[in-house]
């Protein structure tokens, strides 16, 4: 079966915070079944290739069932934090922005499950 890499906001909504160094991004996938999948193909090592040279530190991700969400823990992704970096942005809320063109790989079979457009639209 043929792969296709759909970008991140075609499947979830992100929101980012930060506490120190430390930047954290949730992601809410549009559906359970896609937050099933994003479980799976959504992984550190993915997040940390795509953020290059930002997250200098361990990249860890919290699955919540409870709200079929995704917690993602970056450490040393903020240049020191809000009052020790030189970054324009410096508490990282254009992190989660950033965490939408993440390219996730989806099967054939899976395309079916990604909405046309946002559910949120009219």
């Amino acid at each position: 079966m043929a792969q296709q890499s759909i970008p991140l906001y075609r499947v979830a909504i992100t929101r980012s915070g930060d506490k120190g160094d430390v930047s954290n991004i949730g992601i809410i996938a549009f559906s359970s079944d896609l937050y099933r999948l994003l479980k799976k193909k959504l992984t550190p090592l993915a997040v940390k290739n795509h953020f290059k040279d930002m997250v200098l530190g361990d990249v860890t991700i919290y699955p919540m069932d409870n709200i079929e969400a995704l917690q993602v823990v970056m450490q040393g992704a903020l240049g020191g934090g809000a009052t020790k970096t030189l970054r324009f942005d410096q508490t990282g809320k254009s992190m989660s922005v950033l965490m939408q063109s993440l390219e996730i790989p989806f099967e054939a079979g899976e395309m079916a499950l990604i909405p046309n457009r946002p559910p949120f639209e009219a």
